[in-house]
């Protein structure tokens, strides 16, 4: 039921985006919009926590997010093709349609199933483990990682624009992050249920701090070259996390402890830019990158610190 309001929230806002009459409400619109289409991050990735068991949930998420991903590669594009049909208004009116009407189809799919469903644990998790034992270190280890995805790509276009990019090739190049990114949740997510949440975690943020440092000396052409790379390591990361929390949490805590864990990456994303922002503006878009390089690595030694808890679940 959650996740049909959300989804008709999001679409109320892009219908009150298109009939805005002025700035405070277009911003109104944007809030709602928001606050519906953030409703199903946590609802979905705990009903995809209990359909599928160990290895599988983990690999259910990183299937999930890249499925996700996909959707904000197609969404944008479908809209710049609506906008060269119709005024943008219009096009937000058409768009708010369709959210209400995928809401409409996910509570006529759970009229269809006989309501709510049962949750059932996921095999190999015991109902006693404890969110305390390691849910925090995770939540600060994604935490980092969020803080680090928003904080480079909020840069990303003024460090290109230092190398001599124009605005369209500004956009490839953020293309080529994105597409990168979206293959990096579908592969690290199986990197992690294959090397282990330790190994992988080392892997991927490893690999973007070495990446952002790679690319700050490069000339333009190379630096666009490694940008799909950097891409798969700066998302990749959040599936492993996320497939890690119903090893942490117990079922019947796991919707909340999935609330938090994404309340925490979505704000960290979005207050880094502006601290990231104030130390730029007093050393510079590159040594404000390579700040972010060292802070990611912070992740290293709490991710070795989570060792014990997953050894527990």
């Amino acid at each position: 039921m959650l996740l049909a309001l959300g989804t008709a929230l999001a679409g109320v806002g892009y219908l009150m985006a298109g009939v805005s009459a002025g700035f405070a409400m277009l911003t109104v619109a944007l809030l709602i919009g928001g606050l519906g289409s953030s409703t199903q991050h946590p609802i979905a990735a705990n009903l995809v926590a209990h359909a599928f068991a160990g290895r599988r949930s983990r690999t259910a998420l990183a299937s999930y997010n890249f499925s996700g991903d996909v959707g904000k590669m197609a969404l944008p594009a479908a809209t710049a093709w609506l906008v060269a049909l119709m005024p943008w208004r219009s096009a937000a009116v058409v768009l708010g349609t369709l959210g209400i009407l995928g809401a409409a189809a996910v509570l006529l799919a759970r009229v269809q199933s006989g309501g709510t469903a049962r949750e059932h644990p996921a095999a190999g998790v015991s109902p006693s483990q404890s969110a305390g034992r390691g849910f925090p270190l995770l939540l600060s280890i994604g935490i980092i990682d969020s803080a680090t995805r928003m904080g480079f790509l909020t840069f990303l276009p003024f460090l290109l624009r230092i190398k001599g990019a124009d605005l369209p090739m500004i956009g490839a190049a953020l293309t080529l992050v994105f597409a990168g990114g979206a293959a990096g949740k579908l592969v690290c997510g199986f990197l992690g249920a294959r090397l282990g949440v330790v190994r992988a975690v080392f892997i991927t943020e490893g690999l973007t701090a070495a990446g952002i440092l790679v690319l700050l000396p490069l000339p333009l052409a190379a630096g666009l070259a490694v940008l799909p790379l950097i891409g798969i390591a700066l998302n990749g990361t959040s599936s492993v996390l996320y497939g890690t929390v119903p090893e942490l949490v117990a079922p019947e805590r796991r919707q909340r402890a999935f609330s938090i864990f994404y309340t925490g990456a979505i704000g960290a994303g979005a207050l880094s830019p502006v601290l990231y922002g104030l130390a730029s503006d007093f050393a510079g878009v590159p040594v404000m990158m390579t700040m972010i390089a060292g802070v990611v690595l912070v992740t290293w030694p709490l991710t070795w610190a989570l060792r014990p808890a997953l050894r527990r679940a």
